[in-house]
Protein backbone atom coordinates (compact mmCIF):
# COMPACT_ATOMS: atom_id res chain seq x y z
CA UNK A 1 0.00 0.00 0.00
CA UNK A 2 2.90 2.50 0.61
CA UNK A 3 4.85 0.89 -2.33
CA UNK A 4 1.79 2.13 -4.38
CA UNK A 5 1.09 5.63 -2.31
CA UNK A 6 4.63 7.05 -2.45
CA UNK A 7 5.07 5.86 -6.59
CA UNK A 8 2.27 8.03 -6.53
CA UNK A 9 3.66 10.90 -4.82
CA UNK A 10 7.15 10.77 -6.00
CA UNK A 11 5.51 10.90 -9.37
CA UNK A 12 3.55 13.84 -8.63
CA UNK A 13 5.55 16.06 -6.52
CA UNK A 14 8.49 14.65 -6.84
CA UNK A 15 8.49 13.70 -3.02
CA UNK A 16 12.54 13.43 -1.14
CA UNK A 17 12.86 10.22 0.08
CA UNK A 18 9.95 8.49 -1.77
CA UNK A 19 12.40 6.91 -3.76
CA UNK A 20 13.61 4.46 -1.05
CA UNK A 21 10.03 2.16 -0.98
CA UNK A 22 11.41 1.14 -4.33
CA UNK A 23 14.03 -0.92 -2.85
CA UNK A 24 13.31 -4.24 -1.86
CA UNK A 25 15.97 -4.04 1.13
CA UNK A 26 14.29 -1.37 2.51
CA UNK A 27 11.24 -2.38 2.97
CA UNK A 28 11.96 -5.84 4.04
CA UNK A 29 14.09 -3.78 7.06
CA UNK A 30 11.09 -1.78 7.59
CA UNK A 31 8.64 -4.79 7.17
CA UNK A 32 10.80 -6.32 10.02
CA UNK A 33 10.92 -3.56 12.53
CA UNK A 34 7.02 -3.29 12.28
CA UNK A 35 6.44 -6.74 12.66
CA UNK A 36 8.35 -6.93 16.03
CA UNK A 37 6.76 -3.83 16.63
CA UNK A 38 3.11 -4.92 16.66
CA UNK A 39 3.95 -8.04 18.32
CA UNK A 40 5.20 -5.84 21.42
CA UNK A 41 3.00 -3.09 21.76
CA UNK A 42 -0.30 -5.29 20.95
CA UNK A 43 0.84 -8.28 21.97
CA UNK A 44 0.47 -7.49 25.88
CA UNK A 45 -3.21 -6.10 24.96
CA UNK A 46 -4.51 -9.16 23.22
CA UNK A 47 -2.73 -11.83 26.07
CA UNK A 48 -4.67 -9.28 28.89
CA UNK A 49 -7.94 -9.54 26.40
CA UNK A 50 -7.55 -13.67 26.42
CA UNK A 51 -6.97 -13.63 30.41
CA UNK A 52 -10.08 -11.39 31.15
CA UNK A 53 -11.93 -13.75 28.26
CA UNK A 54 -10.54 -16.96 30.01
CA UNK A 55 -8.72 -18.10 26.85
CA UNK A 56 -6.46 -20.48 28.39
CA UNK A 57 -4.51 -24.19 27.84
CA UNK A 58 -6.32 -27.11 29.79
CA UNK A 59 -3.18 -28.97 30.05
CA UNK A 60 -4.06 -32.74 29.57
CA UNK A 61 -1.65 -34.73 32.56
CA UNK A 62 0.96 -36.52 30.50
CA UNK A 63 3.43 -36.70 33.36
CA UNK A 64 5.69 -34.26 32.45
CA UNK A 65 7.81 -32.29 34.76
CA UNK A 66 6.49 -28.50 34.47
CA UNK A 67 3.05 -29.33 33.19
CA UNK A 68 0.89 -28.06 35.74
CA UNK A 69 2.52 -24.28 36.06
CA UNK A 70 1.44 -24.44 32.75
CA UNK A 71 -2.18 -24.59 33.36
CA UNK A 72 -4.43 -21.91 32.55
CA UNK A 73 -2.08 -19.62 29.92
CA UNK A 74 -3.82 -17.89 27.24
CA UNK A 75 -3.83 -19.29 23.84
CA UNK A 76 -5.05 -18.50 20.48
CA UNK A 77 -1.77 -16.68 20.41
CA UNK A 78 -1.22 -16.99 16.95
CA UNK A 79 -3.62 -13.94 16.44
CA UNK A 80 -0.58 -12.28 17.22
CA UNK A 81 1.45 -13.43 14.65
CA UNK A 82 -1.38 -13.18 12.00
CA UNK A 83 -1.33 -9.32 13.05
CA UNK A 84 2.30 -9.10 13.17
CA UNK A 85 1.94 -10.48 9.35
CA UNK A 86 -0.49 -8.72 7.64
CA UNK A 87 -0.71 -5.67 8.57
CA UNK A 88 3.16 -5.22 7.35
CA UNK A 89 2.56 -7.02 4.52
CA UNK A 90 -0.50 -5.60 3.04
CA UNK A 91 1.21 -1.88 3.68
CA UNK A 92 4.99 -2.45 2.57
CA UNK A 93 4.51 -5.13 -0.06
CA UNK A 94 3.01 -4.43 -4.12
CA UNK A 95 -1.01 -5.47 -3.70
CA UNK A 96 -0.66 -6.30 -7.36
CA UNK A 97 1.62 -9.08 -6.75
CA UNK A 98 0.38 -12.31 -7.51
CA UNK A 99 2.64 -14.20 -5.04
CA UNK A 100 2.18 -11.40 -2.08
CA UNK A 101 -2.33 -12.67 -3.03
CA UNK A 102 -1.58 -15.92 -2.29
CA UNK A 103 0.64 -15.61 0.78
CA UNK A 104 -1.81 -13.22 2.21
CA UNK A 105 -4.51 -15.84 1.45
CA UNK A 106 -2.64 -18.66 2.61
CA UNK A 107 -2.87 -17.08 6.15
CA UNK A 108 -6.02 -15.94 6.35
CA UNK A 109 -7.31 -19.57 4.87
CA UNK A 110 -5.20 -21.45 7.49
CA UNK A 111 -5.84 -19.09 10.11
CA UNK A 112 -9.45 -19.63 10.19
CA UNK A 113 -9.04 -23.00 10.30
CA UNK A 114 -7.03 -23.02 13.39
CA UNK A 115 -9.12 -20.15 14.88
CA UNK A 116 -12.31 -22.59 14.56
CA UNK A 117 -10.28 -25.50 15.68
CA UNK A 118 -9.25 -23.57 19.03
CA UNK A 119 -12.28 -21.75 19.35
CA UNK A 120 -14.09 -25.07 19.78
CA UNK A 121 -11.45 -26.51 22.21
CA UNK A 122 -11.89 -23.84 24.38
CA UNK A 123 -15.51 -21.84 24.48
CA UNK A 124 -17.14 -25.51 23.58
CA UNK A 125 -15.35 -27.28 25.87
CA UNK A 126 -14.42 -29.81 23.38
CA UNK A 127 -10.90 -31.06 23.63
CA UNK A 128 -10.84 -33.04 20.56
CA UNK A 129 -11.05 -29.34 18.56
CA UNK A 130 -12.06 -29.36 14.94
CA UNK A 131 -12.80 -32.68 13.34
CA UNK A 132 -9.77 -33.86 11.81
CA UNK A 133 -11.42 -34.48 8.59
CA UNK A 134 -12.65 -30.94 8.35
CA UNK A 135 -8.83 -29.86 8.93
CA UNK A 136 -7.86 -31.68 6.06
CA UNK A 137 -10.55 -30.53 4.07
CA UNK A 138 -9.72 -26.92 4.48
CA UNK A 139 -5.50 -28.04 3.93
CA UNK A 140 -6.64 -29.54 0.80
CA UNK A 141 -8.03 -26.68 -0.33
CA UNK A 142 -5.31 -24.49 0.14
CA UNK A 143 -3.36 -27.39 -1.75
CA UNK A 144 -5.36 -26.68 -4.45
CA UNK A 145 -5.81 -22.86 -4.79
CA UNK A 146 -1.37 -22.95 -4.60
CA UNK A 147 -1.64 -25.68 -7.38
CA UNK A 148 -4.03 -24.12 -9.61
CA UNK A 149 -2.46 -20.47 -9.87
CA UNK A 150 0.69 -21.72 -10.43
CA UNK A 151 -0.85 -23.42 -12.87
CA UNK A 152 -2.83 -21.05 -14.20
CA UNK A 153 -1.75 -17.56 -13.65
CA UNK A 154 0.16 -15.83 -16.41
CA UNK A 155 1.94 -13.98 -13.77
CA UNK A 156 3.97 -17.35 -12.11
CA UNK A 157 6.73 -17.82 -15.00
CA UNK A 158 10.39 -18.75 -15.01
CA UNK A 159 12.74 -16.44 -17.29
CA UNK A 160 14.71 -18.45 -19.56
CA UNK A 161 16.46 -17.86 -22.55
CA UNK A 162 14.23 -18.37 -26.40
CA UNK A 163 16.42 -21.73 -26.89
CA UNK A 164 15.51 -23.20 -23.67
CA UNK A 165 12.19 -22.29 -24.04
CA UNK A 166 11.50 -23.54 -27.98
CA UNK A 167 13.86 -26.82 -26.82
CA UNK A 168 11.45 -27.55 -23.71
CA UNK A 169 8.84 -26.88 -25.90
CA UNK A 170 7.17 -24.62 -23.06
CA UNK A 171 4.58 -21.68 -23.38
CA UNK A 172 5.62 -18.28 -23.64
CA UNK A 173 4.03 -15.53 -22.21
CA UNK A 174 6.80 -12.51 -22.76
CA UNK A 175 9.66 -12.13 -24.94
CA UNK A 176 12.55 -9.64 -23.96
CA UNK A 177 15.99 -8.58 -25.08
CA UNK A 178 18.88 -8.28 -22.45
CA UNK A 179 22.73 -7.07 -23.29
CA UNK A 180 25.17 -9.89 -22.09
CA UNK A 181 28.63 -8.41 -21.21
CA UNK A 182 29.90 -11.51 -21.45
CA UNK A 183 29.33 -11.87 -25.00
CA UNK A 184 29.50 -8.14 -26.12
CA UNK A 185 26.03 -9.49 -27.60
CA UNK A 186 21.93 -9.21 -26.81
CA UNK A 187 20.10 -12.28 -25.52
CA UNK A 188 16.63 -13.13 -26.01
CA UNK A 189 15.05 -14.04 -23.15
CA UNK A 190 11.25 -15.04 -22.32
CA UNK A 191 8.94 -16.06 -19.32
CA UNK A 192 7.22 -18.89 -19.73
CA UNK A 193 4.39 -21.07 -18.29
CA UNK A 194 6.12 -24.25 -16.27
CA UNK A 195 6.03 -27.14 -13.73
CA UNK A 196 9.85 -26.68 -13.55
CA UNK A 197 11.13 -26.69 -10.76
CA UNK A 198 14.62 -27.19 -8.31
CA UNK A 199 16.11 -30.37 -7.59
CA UNK A 200 18.89 -30.49 -4.89
CA UNK A 201 22.28 -32.26 -5.59
CA UNK A 202 22.02 -32.81 -8.99
CA UNK A 203 23.94 -30.64 -11.93
CA UNK A 204 20.83 -29.71 -13.97
CA UNK A 205 19.09 -28.40 -10.87
CA UNK A 206 15.89 -29.00 -12.44
CA UNK A 207 13.28 -31.51 -12.71
CA UNK A 208 9.74 -30.55 -14.85
CA UNK A 209 6.73 -32.79 -13.41
CA UNK A 210 5.18 -33.33 -17.30
CA UNK A 211 8.67 -35.28 -17.59
CA UNK A 212 6.65 -37.84 -15.19
CA UNK A 213 4.11 -38.48 -17.78
CA UNK A 214 6.41 -38.48 -20.47
CA UNK A 215 4.84 -41.96 -21.99
CA UNK A 216 1.74 -39.53 -22.78
CA UNK A 217 4.11 -37.80 -25.20
CA UNK A 218 2.64 -34.16 -26.12
CA UNK A 219 -0.19 -35.21 -24.16
CA UNK A 220 1.86 -34.16 -20.96
CA UNK A 221 1.24 -30.67 -20.99
CA UNK A 222 -2.69 -30.89 -20.73
CA UNK A 223 -2.38 -33.77 -17.98
CA UNK A 224 0.41 -32.64 -15.76
CA UNK A 225 -2.04 -31.33 -12.71
CA UNK A 226 -3.04 -35.04 -12.55
CA UNK A 227 1.21 -34.75 -10.48
CA UNK A 228 1.20 -31.52 -9.97
CA UNK A 229 -1.86 -30.87 -7.79
CA UNK A 230 -1.70 -34.02 -5.93
CA UNK A 231 2.12 -33.35 -4.61
CA UNK A 232 1.05 -29.45 -3.66
CA UNK A 233 -2.05 -30.96 -1.55
CA UNK A 234 0.37 -33.68 0.41
CA UNK A 235 2.80 -30.94 0.71
CA UNK A 236 0.70 -28.34 2.23
CA UNK A 237 -1.17 -30.87 4.41
CA UNK A 238 2.02 -32.34 5.78
CA UNK A 239 3.91 -29.59 6.31
CA UNK A 240 0.61 -27.65 8.12
CA UNK A 241 0.40 -31.06 10.54
CA UNK A 242 3.92 -31.34 10.92
CA UNK A 243 4.14 -27.79 12.49
CA UNK A 244 1.17 -28.38 14.80
CA UNK A 245 2.94 -31.53 15.90
CA UNK A 246 6.00 -29.40 17.16
CA UNK A 247 4.26 -26.84 18.80
CA UNK A 248 4.41 -28.79 22.17
CA UNK A 249 7.07 -26.73 24.05
CA UNK A 250 7.09 -22.61 25.15
CA UNK A 251 9.03 -21.21 21.86
CA UNK A 252 9.93 -24.20 19.90
CA UNK A 253 7.31 -23.79 16.78
CA UNK A 254 8.08 -19.90 16.70
CA UNK A 255 11.50 -20.02 16.83
CA UNK A 256 12.06 -23.32 14.58
CA UNK A 257 9.32 -21.36 12.10
CA UNK A 258 11.37 -17.98 12.21
CA UNK A 259 14.82 -20.08 10.82
CA UNK A 260 12.55 -21.74 8.26
CA UNK A 261 11.18 -18.12 7.16
CA UNK A 262 14.86 -16.20 7.37
CA UNK A 263 15.85 -18.92 4.89
CA UNK A 264 13.28 -18.63 2.56
CA UNK A 265 13.56 -15.73 2.31
CA UNK A 266 17.50 -15.41 1.37
CA UNK A 267 15.77 -17.74 -1.26
CA UNK A 268 13.05 -15.42 -2.61
CA UNK A 269 15.87 -12.94 -2.66
CA UNK A 270 18.18 -14.77 -4.87
CA UNK A 271 15.45 -16.70 -7.08
CA UNK A 272 14.36 -12.92 -8.17
CA UNK A 273 17.62 -11.19 -8.92
CA UNK A 274 18.81 -12.41 -12.16
CA UNK A 275 22.27 -11.89 -11.68
CA UNK A 276 22.29 -14.34 -8.52
CA UNK A 277 19.78 -16.74 -10.32
CA UNK A 278 22.59 -17.14 -13.28
CA UNK A 279 25.05 -17.45 -11.01
CA UNK A 280 23.49 -20.48 -8.64
CA UNK A 281 21.99 -22.37 -11.40
CA UNK A 282 18.82 -21.81 -10.19
CA UNK A 283 15.57 -20.70 -11.92
CA UNK A 284 14.86 -17.04 -11.94
CA UNK A 285 11.35 -15.90 -11.03
CA UNK A 286 10.08 -13.03 -12.16
CA UNK A 287 8.17 -10.35 -9.58
CA UNK A 288 8.64 -13.02 -7.17
CA UNK A 289 10.97 -10.13 -5.03
CA UNK A 290 8.31 -8.98 -3.18
CA UNK A 291 8.02 -12.29 -1.43
CA UNK A 292 11.59 -10.79 0.70
CA UNK A 293 8.78 -8.53 2.21
CA UNK A 294 6.71 -11.32 3.41
CA UNK A 295 9.66 -13.28 4.57
CA UNK A 296 10.82 -10.64 6.01
CA UNK A 297 6.79 -9.93 8.11
CA UNK A 298 6.65 -13.63 9.37
CA UNK A 299 10.30 -13.72 10.44
CA UNK A 300 9.67 -10.72 12.55
CA UNK A 301 6.21 -12.08 13.70
CA UNK A 302 7.78 -15.15 15.06
CA UNK A 303 10.50 -13.36 16.60
CA UNK A 304 8.66 -10.83 18.33
CA UNK A 305 5.94 -13.54 19.36
CA UNK A 306 9.15 -15.08 20.93
CA UNK A 307 9.05 -11.61 23.45
CA UNK A 308 6.07 -13.68 25.08
CA UNK A 309 5.90 -17.20 24.24
CA UNK A 310 10.17 -18.10 25.44
CA UNK A 311 10.14 -20.07 28.23
CA UNK A 312 8.19 -19.39 30.59
CA UNK A 313 5.55 -18.65 27.96
CA UNK A 314 3.17 -16.28 28.70
CA UNK A 315 0.60 -17.24 25.79
CA UNK A 316 0.36 -20.09 23.38
CA UNK A 317 -0.23 -19.92 19.79
CA UNK A 318 -2.60 -22.91 19.60
CA UNK A 319 -3.64 -24.27 16.00
CA UNK A 320 -4.47 -20.60 15.25
CA UNK A 321 -0.39 -19.90 15.03
CA UNK A 322 0.86 -23.68 13.99
CA UNK A 323 -1.63 -24.78 11.40
CA UNK A 324 -0.85 -21.38 9.66
CA UNK A 325 2.86 -21.06 10.19
CA UNK A 326 2.76 -24.56 8.29
CA UNK A 327 0.43 -24.11 5.55
CA UNK A 328 2.20 -20.97 4.65
CA UNK A 329 6.28 -22.62 4.67
CA UNK A 330 4.32 -24.90 2.33
CA UNK A 331 2.77 -22.43 0.27
CA UNK A 332 6.23 -20.37 0.38
CA UNK A 333 8.55 -22.49 -0.82
CA UNK A 334 6.11 -23.72 -3.29
CA UNK A 335 5.64 -20.97 -5.07
CA UNK A 336 9.67 -20.39 -4.86
CA UNK A 337 10.23 -23.78 -6.63
CA UNK A 338 11.73 -25.03 -3.70
CA UNK A 339 9.49 -27.50 -2.30
CA UNK A 340 11.58 -30.30 -2.73
CA UNK A 341 14.46 -28.31 -0.31
CA UNK A 342 11.37 -28.83 2.44
CA UNK A 343 12.94 -32.43 3.95
CA UNK A 344 15.75 -30.55 4.67
CA UNK A 345 14.69 -27.53 5.59
CA UNK A 346 12.06 -28.19 7.84
CA UNK A 347 13.88 -31.21 9.03
CA UNK A 348 12.64 -30.28 12.85
CA UNK A 349 8.89 -30.73 11.20
CA UNK A 350 9.89 -34.17 9.79
CA UNK A 351 11.26 -35.68 12.26
CA UNK A 352 9.06 -34.52 15.16
CA UNK A 353 6.03 -35.66 12.45
CA UNK A 354 8.06 -39.10 11.80
CA UNK A 355 8.57 -39.45 15.49
CA UNK A 356 4.59 -39.84 16.24
CA UNK A 357 4.22 -41.79 12.94
CA UNK A 358 6.64 -44.63 14.22
CA UNK A 359 5.68 -44.31 17.96
CA UNK A 360 1.72 -45.30 16.51
CA UNK A 361 3.09 -47.69 13.61
CA UNK A 362 5.17 -49.96 16.19
CA UNK A 363 2.57 -49.79 18.69
CA UNK A 364 -0.32 -51.13 16.55
CA UNK A 365 2.21 -53.29 15.08
CA UNK A 366 4.11 -55.38 18.38
CA UNK A 367 0.00 -55.20 19.80
CA UNK A 368 -0.95 -57.32 17.14
CA UNK A 369 1.98 -59.42 16.90
CA UNK A 370 2.67 -60.10 20.31
CA UNK A 371 -0.32 -59.10 22.26
CA UNK A 372 0.78 -56.09 24.14
CA UNK A 373 2.27 -52.66 22.25
CA UNK A 374 5.71 -51.74 22.61
CA UNK A 375 7.41 -47.88 21.80
CA UNK A 376 10.17 -46.45 20.80
CA UNK A 377 10.06 -43.29 22.17
CA UNK A 378 9.70 -42.79 25.95
CA UNK A 379 6.88 -40.25 24.44
CA UNK A 380 5.93 -39.29 21.01
CA UNK A 381 6.25 -36.28 19.62
CA UNK A 382 10.03 -36.37 19.82
CA UNK A 383 10.84 -33.60 22.35
CA UNK A 384 8.41 -35.10 24.81
CA UNK A 385 10.52 -38.02 24.30
CA UNK A 386 13.52 -35.77 26.00
CA UNK A 387 11.24 -34.54 28.39
CA UNK A 388 10.77 -37.58 29.90
CA UNK A 389 15.03 -38.44 29.89
CA UNK A 390 14.37 -35.43 32.48
CA UNK A 391 16.28 -32.97 30.09
CA UNK A 392 14.72 -28.97 31.34
CA UNK A 393 12.51 -27.78 28.25
CA UNK A 394 14.00 -24.26 27.52
CA UNK A 395 17.61 -27.04 26.61
CA UNK A 396 15.73 -28.75 24.51
CA UNK A 397 14.08 -25.69 22.85
CA UNK A 398 17.88 -24.27 22.11
CA UNK A 399 18.84 -27.40 21.01
CA UNK A 400 16.28 -28.24 18.68
CA UNK A 401 17.12 -24.13 17.45
CA UNK A 402 20.59 -25.50 17.30
CA UNK A 403 19.91 -27.93 14.66
CA UNK A 404 17.29 -26.17 12.75
CA UNK A 405 20.03 -23.21 12.12
CA UNK A 406 22.21 -25.87 10.51
CA UNK A 407 19.74 -27.61 8.61
CA UNK A 408 18.62 -24.22 7.51
CA UNK A 409 22.55 -23.41 6.38
CA UNK A 410 22.70 -26.55 4.81
CA UNK A 411 19.56 -25.67 2.55
CA UNK A 412 21.22 -22.60 1.11
CA UNK A 413 24.64 -24.31 0.85
CA UNK A 414 22.62 -27.11 -1.68
CA UNK A 415 21.83 -24.22 -4.35
CA UNK A 416 25.61 -24.50 -5.37
CA UNK A 417 26.00 -27.70 -4.44
CA UNK A 418 25.94 -30.36 -7.81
Amino acid sequence: MFTHLFEYLDRLYDLPGAGLFRYITFRAGAAIILSLLITMVFGAGIIRRLQRLQIGESVRDLGLKGQKEKEGTPTMGGLIIILAILVPSLLLSRLDNVYIQLMLLSTVWMGVIGFIDDYIKVFKKNKAGLKGIFKVIGQIGLGLIVGAIMLMNDQVTVRMTLEEAQTGGYEITQFFNSYDPDTDSVKEYVHVKTTLTNVPFFKSNRLDYKDVLGFLGDNADTWVWIIFIPFIILIVTAVSNAANLTDGLDGLATGVSGIIAATLGVMAYVSSNAIFADYLGILFLPDSAELVIFAACLVGACVGFLWYNAFPAQIFMGDTGSLTLGGIIAAFAIVLRKELLIPLLCGIFLIENLSVMIQVGYFKYTRKRFGEGKRVFLMAPLHHHFQKKGLHEAKIVARFWIVGILLAVFTVVTLKIR
